[in-house]
């Protein structure tokens, strides 16, 4: 626990541009938010807002976390398919089980660890844990993702996708027979409270929006193309449940190993096609990520099953 008082120096300056001055670097700006509005951060033992001016003389406890233990990430000479590459950018196409990024508990295995391989100057970019990503890919994910090789890159690319400049479209291969040729799907979502490693629909979560079209019913699932206009955690995924169509093999939201009558040993979602505008040159470009063969058997297998 820290405790620090306002000296004349500080007085009329912000809370929470106070204790980022005043704690360790290795806290966080968000840690710092939430600790402030959780009570974790407090001013003469009183919760205030991150706005809160201080005053002089005023008492300020912070709680400090425990420090993390710092991760090294080491190249591993993991195969990647490679789409496209430049002195600013390279496109993956990505295979499913594969992690995008290393976190605390886990450090090797991930793409970050095959793009620090093949690109020696990837180090340092957007943090330690996460060089040169700008989005990502759940692990059981597959598809087409981009990383950014500079600064200029990943701030340009970071933009795009924030300002949702980009383009995605995902195949799935949801359970069941959906009706509606297209279809929208507006669902805030959120953390489920009870279990942390879900995604729910809440009205007090973030705005989602995703867009899908029906490319082919079978008897028992279909092929949809579905187009995210937001970038939530397991978007797709949850919203194909919440109108009764989980993804085919996705353990978490559907039906998991039942589905695997179907050969489907993973959720049935792949990252087919991804625009955006170069960070250099402001062209558009669209790469495309064929289908992987799990996705195409799982299909084939549908095909056959209708048949009998």
């Amino acid at each position: 626990m820290l405790e620090i008082q306002v000296t004349p120096r500080e007085t009329g300056w912000r809370l929470d541009k106070f204790v980022r001055e005043k704690a360790p670097s290795w806290i966080s700006r968000t840690f710092i938010q939430k600790a402030i509005k959780t009570g974790e951060i407090k001013v003469n033992n009183e919760i205030k807002k991150p706005s809160y001016k201080l005053k002089l003389g005023d008492f300020v406890f912070i709680n400090l976390p425990e420090k993390p233990q710092e991760v090294e990430i080491l190249p591993e000479n993991i195969p990647i398919k490679i789409i496209y590459e430049d002195k600013d950018i390279i496109v993956i196409n990505k295979d499913p089980g594969i992690i995008t990024h290393p976190t605390p508990s886990i450090s090797s295995g991930t793409l970050v660890n095959a793009l620090l391989f093949h690109c020696k100057d990837l180090q340092g970019i957007s943090g330690e844990l996460r060089p040169g990503i700008v989005h990502r890919l759940d692990k059981d994910t597959s598809g087409v993702i981009v990383v950014a090789k500079n600064d200029k890159a990943h701030q340009s690319l970071s933009n795009q996708f924030k300002e949702r400049v980009t383009e995605k479209v995902y195949a799935a291969i949801v359970q069941g027979v959906v009706k509606k040729d297209y279809g929208t799907i507006e669902i805030s979502l959120a953390r489920n409270p009870a279990v942390r490693t879900k995604i729910a629909p809440l009205d007090w979560g973030k705005h989602a929006l995703t867009y899908y079209r029906v490319l082919r019913r079978f008897d028992n699932a279909t092929l949809v193309f579905a187009f995210p206009k937001t970038g939530r955690t397991h978007q797709i995924r949850v919203h194909m449940k919440y109108i009764g169509h989980p993804l085919l093999g996705d353990e978490l939201y559907g039906k998991g190993k039942k589905d695997l009558i179907y050969g489907a040993n993973r959720q049935m979602l792949h990252a087919l096609k991804l625009s955006f505008y170069h960070p250099s040159t402001e062209e558009k470009m669209t790469f495309v990520a064929p289908l992987p063969e799990d996705f195409k058997k799982v299909l084939r297998i549908l095909a056959e099953l209708e048949r009998k």
